[in-house]
């Protein structure tokens, strides 16, 4: 290979595991899920790597390098388009690392003329952002039926079985910061909790419609009935997943 002066660099932080994440460079319909219809990969030195974009550009390389779970390098160039950029012309290399919030991916695509390292900036920001979303929305799957323990257990009256419900689907630092509270850990949630009984005793909420997810994040909205089915208030939470799949943060929105 040609010497390869320019470099472009991003990182990001996806919320899933190093090998969720990394999964996505050894299953060829996960890469599709990424990429598009038709692209394939074998996750392998030697193996080969294949991208078919929307409007019918072709690219192509090989796998140079691979770690599992940490680290891929492949050849990266255009089969039908880009004479600048042939197969074999460019090097991109993936690293990945443990982060507090999932997995933190360093991306470095070395190219040979600056023109054309510019050129690929704006493809990686957007390709990267769908490829967090991708990986996201497998890992978060059941970010819905977290959103209906975390209701669930706020209508619990049952100290004990409260407990057990927030431990379900929050994470034991979970923040929530709303109009009335500012709280950090479950033990202070759970006791927040109590006091809404004591004070608004039949008042319960309940998901409104299907959430907005987004990389981790999602927005749900909520109505809170009594013990009549009345409505008595509404909103909008923000959920924030950590990489096991339960609630790291909420913020609450009254409508």
């Amino acid at each position: 290979m040609k010497d390869l002066p320019h470099s472009l660099n991003r990182t990001l932080v996806i919320r899933a595991p190093r090998g969720v994440v990394f999964r996505f460079f050894t299953d060829t319909e996960r890469f599709a899920r990424w990429w598009g219809a038709g692209s394939t990969i074998d996750g392998r030195v030697g193996g080969e790597m294949r991208i078919v974009y929307p409007n019918g550009v072709i690219a192509r390389g090989q796998v140079t390098a691979f770690e599992a779970d940490r680290r891929i390098v492949f050849t990266y160039g255009y089969e039908n388009a880009h004479p600048e950029l042939p197969p074999g012309g460019s090097l991109v290399t993936i690293d990945l690392a443990d982060d507090p919030d999932g997995t933190r991916l360093s991306m470095r695509h070395d190219l040979p003329e600056a023109k054309t390292r510019d050129h690929h900036v704006p493809g990686w920001r957007y390709h990267l952002a769908v490829f967090a979303n991708v990986v996201a929305n497998e890992h978060h799957a059941g970010a819905a039926a977290m959103a209906d323990r975390w209701f669930a257990a706020w209508a619990e009256t049952d100290a004990q079985k409260r407990r057990e419900g927030l431990s379900a689907c929050s994470a034991e630092g979970v923040s929530m910061r709303d109009p009335w509270s500012c709280l950090v850990g479950r033990d202070e949630l759970h006791g927040h909790i109590a006091n809404t009984h004591v004070h608004m005793p039949g008042i319960r909420m309940r998901r409104d419609g299907e959430l907005r997810h987004c990389q981790g994040n999602a927005l749900v909205a909520w109505i809170a009935v009594d013990a009549n089915e009345q409505p008595r208030g509404r909103g909008t939470n923000l959920f924030r997943f950590a990489p096991d799949g339960r609630i790291a943060e909420v913020v609450g929105f009254p409508g």
